[in-house]
Formats: C-alpha cells, structure tokens, sequence
C-alpha cells in the first residue's frame, strides 16, 4: 500500500477512536444530563462518524484499489489527492471546533460555510483525482496477460 492511502486510512481509523469516544460521551450525558453543553457535540459526533471516518476510508481505500493509470504515472497527479486530504480534514476539522462554539452562541455561521466548503472542494478533488484511473474494457486491451493459475480452472 502506497503512502498516500495509507495515510487516509490511518486518519479515518484515528477519527473512528474519536467519534465512538465522542458519542460514548454524547449517550452518557443524554441518560445523566451532565452538562447542556455536551448535547451541542452531537452533531460532530456524526460528523467524525461520516466524514471522517467513513468518507476518509472510501478514499483512501479507493486510491489505493483502482486500477493504475500508467506505468509511468500509476496513480495520476497525487497532488490532487492530498489536496483531497488537506480540505477534507481541515473543513472536518473546522467543523470540530466551530459546530459546538455556534450551538452555544460565540460564533458566527461563516466558520461552518468555509467547513462546508472545504469538504465540497475535497469531493471535487478526490473525483478528478480517481476519474481517470476508471477504465472500461477497450482501455484494458494493451495490458500484459495474465499467466494462468492451476486453481483458475475450478
């Protein structure tokens, strides 16, 4: 596995670890009522659930498992696929920080717009980088054949 998948994926396993701490906390509090303050963590409970984890995984194991482009290139420009990490986790991020802040009234919504933008420029990205790596059958037919295998025939 090549670095960059291997970096989505080990990010996604990192905010998995945080979302289930996360929402342990958010159940807990929703039974004992500890804080008013903790409940405006629910949303970035999901929010670490989904995007982090779970969109950060499909990436990264989308990089890592569809075909090469080339030979020379077998992964495109991977300038964009970092580009694809750097606005995914800096608007998750964003969200992280800014979500529970508005719900209790000190900021704006203009940090959650630029979090909303970012993942959007994220999902951009992340589809030019892995456009071109999907192939159908005509591009594959200048491609070395496959030496065939004894427990091919079963």
């Amino acid at each position: 596995m090549y670095l960059q998948a291997r970096v989505f994926i080990r990010t996604a396993l990192a905010y998995l670890l945080a979302a289930l701490l996360l929402g342990g906390l958010v159940l807990v509090n929703q039974g004992l009522n500890f804080s008013p303050y903790i409940a405006a963590f629910q949303p970035v409970f999901y929010h670490l659930l989904t995007v982090g984890w779970l969109t950060q995984l499909i990436f990264g194991v989308a990089l890592w498992m569809f075909p090469v482009l080339s030979k020379q290139r077998p992964r495109g420009d991977e300038r964009i696929g970092w580009l694809a990490y750097a606005t995914l986790n800096g608007g998750l991020l964003l969200r992280v920080v800014f979500e529970p802040l508005h719900a209790w009234g000190f900021t704006s919504v203009g940090a959650l717009v630029l979090s909303a933008l970012l993942q959007v420029v994220a999902g951009w990205a992340f589809v030019f980088a892995i456009w071109p790596r999907v192939k159908g059958k005509a591009e594959y037919k200048n491609r070395e054949p496959r030496t065939k295998n004894r427990n091919d025939e079963r």
